[in-house]
């Protein structure tokens, strides 16, 4: 099968205008934009189940048909922050092929009727940035972007913007405030950004990842029936998955939702490459709970329902394989520095649970824990779930968690010393109580 996403293994020079358009870009903005109305490409969108491949799995159509139709200002937004750990997806999409990004926010665009597009790089994608500015001013050229596209009575401009490289800024309020020169802290909700007070500067808006948007010029050209042929019921169309860690060949594999882990990661990232076989999955980054690799496991389907299955989330796909070779604690402490490094600070149960997380996990490294320690760690994990603004907070308990749950052992390893049994506190004699009650309380 063609590659629907990652047309540049396919297409040489898919990143030029010409050769974009030639292989039939733009073929979707057109159609969308001169044979159907705004309602009715939602409706398209809807009907194909394109679901969110951000992390959350929503229904992107959906979440377009929560924009009010009377508010005279909307705004897209393009998250591509891609900062999840292991997440390469979308830097490839930018990279080698901008055009059919640029097209599917102009759908979306056109779909609400925004007034304009903001497409939010991480810091680090500095030269991919001026790229994509260069590619909007040729599409602006081909009044394919700018005032009255087309011909038609619609205008909407894109502009690039930069954010600071910080982690939070992928959380879609986050990013809305980053944009408007705030700090990079979630927002209360309600209202949400498809409300009006909730948005970027205050307007209704869509907040949408690099690669949902990227499936959409394909649904357009070829309908919701023909998306929905490929992957699953559930789960349609295509998903990037972006392999790396213990494996013999990293990179990104396009292949449609359902296929099998095992499939992936033995038939197209080769196995480990070691005689070591694989012990652990990272499927969402450091994100989601890691799940030990079994031969069960293996030959489940790649879908957003089958991982909430297993224990885990689909989230953005980014594959972290760990061998038997791996220490599992060691694993999860790297992660919740790393949580605790990103936490923006803004809810208490995030920050000082992501502080005490860790300084837990150094007393296990350095062998100063007890199996009360372990305890505690549970402890404060459990009383951090669901406690804050955004998922940061959620996400930073789930290393802890999941290797507690699933290599439980390991952790005891590191326990040299046991816990001291707790002593029963003894109640005073009533005698002694009474004396101290019947004290002066002082000067």
């Amino acid at each position: 099968m063609a590659y629907i996403l990652l047309r540049d293994l396919d297409i040489p020079d898919i990143g030029k205008l010409d050769v974009y358009t030639t292989n039939g870009g733009w073929e979707g903005f057109k159609k969308a934009v001169t044979q159907h109305t705004p309602e009715e490409v939602i409706n398209i969108v809807i009907d194909s189940n394109l679901r969110g491949r951000g992390g959350a799995g929503f229904s992107a159509g959906r979440k377009w048909s929560f924009i009010p139709k009377n508010e005279p200002v909307k705004y897209v937004v393009v998250n591509a922050d891609e900062s999840e750990p292991g997440t390469f997806k979308d830097r490839q999409i930018m990279e080698k092929n901008p055009y059919q990004l640029i097209e599917g926010a102009m759908i979306c665009a056109y779909a609400i009727q925004a007034t304009a597009v903001y497409i939010y790089c991480r810091g680090e994608f500095w030269d991919l940035a001026h790229n994509l500015e260069a590619c909007i001013a040729e599409a602006r050229e081909q009044n394919l972007i700018g005032q009255n596209i087309l011909g038609g009575n619609w205008s909407c401009d894109m502009f690039v913007h930069l954010g600071a490289g910080a982690y939070i800024c992928g959380e879609e309020s986050a990013l809305l405030n980053s944009l408007q020169g705030f700090l990079g802290q979630p927002r209360v909700r309600p209202p949400f950004p498809a409300q009006k007070g909730g948005g970027l500067y205050y307007e209704p808006t869509v907040v949408n990842n690099v690669e949902t948007l990227a499936n959409v010029p394909w649904i357009l050209v070829n309908g919701a029936a023909e998306y929905k042929k490929i992957g699953t019921p559930e789960s349609p169309g295509p998903k990037i998955f972006s392999v790396s860690g213990h494996v013999a060949r990293p990179g990104n594999y396009e292949v449609p939702l359902g296929t099998t882990f095992r499939e992936l990661l033995f038939d197209k990232a080769g196995g480990t490459g070691t005689n070591k076989a694989f012990k652990a999955l990272l499927p969402s980054g450091a994100s989601g709970p890691v799940i030990p690799v079994t031969e069960q496991m293996l030959d489940t389907p790649m879908t957003y329902e089958a991982l909430g299955k297993l224990g885990s989330t689909l989230g953005s796909a980014s594959f972290i394989l760990m061998d038997e070779s791996t220490d599992m604690v060691w694993a999860a402490y790297k992660m919740i520095k790393f949580f605790k490094h990103e936490s923006c600070g803004k809810c208490t149960p995030c920050r000082e649970g992501t502080h005490w997380l860790a300084k837990l996990m150094e007393h296990v490294i350095h062998g100063e824990a007890t199996m009360l320690d372990l305890e505690k760690l549970e402890n404060v994990a459990k009383q951090m779930n669901g406690k804050s603004l955004c998922a940061l907070n959620d996400f930073a308990i789930n290393p802890i968690l999941a290797t507690l749950k699933h290599f439980r052992s390991e952790y005891v390893a590191y326990i040299k010393t046991p816990a001291p049994a707790a002593k029963p506190k003894q109640p005073a004699p009533v005698k002694k109580q009474l004396e101290e009650v019947a004290e002066p309380a002082g000067d």
